[in-house]
């Protein structure tokens, strides 16, 4: 995301276009529009003017692709999806493939024939929901790492440690799914989804877990992304930053992140 009320006049500076000043915090995004409908190429190309080369975006396939034809029969809305993002050029990082929670081990056939049929030309990354893969992971791991796939883990055991204090937590703590987090990497481009609290402090206590082993891929040439959510997101720009500098602080030489416009007093150091 990278359109948020919250932001405005915190992120965003007057006359600043969300998608630009975000890229100002931040060197990626998730994609998240793109699963509700696919957008304009106009759209698209105006993402491409407001970001600089080097931008990543994870974008999200459309739904109905992923949960409305469960990965089978999308074959024209795949391309057509495809066509339009083609403005992003190198920016697409990588197409996110989050499935629905009833995705599970016996619809595994329908993942590994689709991943074996993918168009070239992009990464791809897979998100489960169905608690079945938290409990017995290895054929889908099996199946990921022989198409050259990675696996999205989303890390929410912080929202889950404690019941809800604030309305936003109330509404993660019903929407959001409670599997175990696996800290692995099956490919060099690993991407972690992490879902803090709306207290800083406690977002930063939960991914003290994810320093070493992110300074570790690093170590071995990876090149992770991570991505940084509080139930509210409203501190999210400032807590990913906060996240990148304590990585920093043990993998030295780890480029910086854009310097971003001041625009409000948004900060968490």
């Amino acid at each position: 995301m990278w359109t948020h009320k919250a932001w405005q006049g915190r992120v965003v500076g007057p006359g600043q276009d969300n998608l630009e000043a975000y890229a100002g915090w931040c060197n990626a995004v998730e994609g998240n529009t793109t699963f509700y409908a696919t957008p304009s190429r106009d759209t698209v190309a105006g993402w491409a003017r407001q970001t600089p080369e080097d931008f990543r975006f994870i974008l999200k396939l459309p739904r109905v692709v992923t949960h409305d034809r469960r990965l089978r029969g999308g074959e024209a809305e795949l391309r057509a999806f495809l066509d339009t993002i083609q403005p992003l050029g190198p920016r697409v990082h990588t197409l996110w493939i989050q499935l629905p929670p009833s995705f599970g081990p016996p619809d595994l056939p329908a993942l590994g024939d689709f991943l074996r049929h993918r168009p070239a030309g992009h990464r791809y990354a897979v998100e489960v929901r169905h608690p079945a893969f938290g409990e017995d992971p290895r054929e889908l791991d099996r199946l990921l790492t022989s198409a050259g796939a990675e696996l999205v883990p989303f890390d929410t055991s912080v929202m889950f440690a404690s019941p809800p204090t604030s309305d936003a937590e109330r509404d993660a703590w019903t929407r959001k799914p409670r599997l175990p987090v696996r800290p692995q990497a099956l490919t060099d481009h690993p991407i972690i989804r992490y879902l803090g609290r709306d207290d800083p402090a406690r977002t930063v206590e939960g991914w003290q877990r994810w320093l070493p082993v992110v300074a570790g891929w690093l170590g071995e040439g990876r090149s992770p992304t991570v991505f940084i959510h509080t139930p509210d997101n409203t501190d999210a720009p400032a807590l990913a930053r906060r996240f990148h500098a304590e990585v920093a602080a043990l993998v030295p030489g780890l480029p910086a992140l854009p310097e971003p416009e001041p625009v409000g007093p948004l900060t968490l150091f």
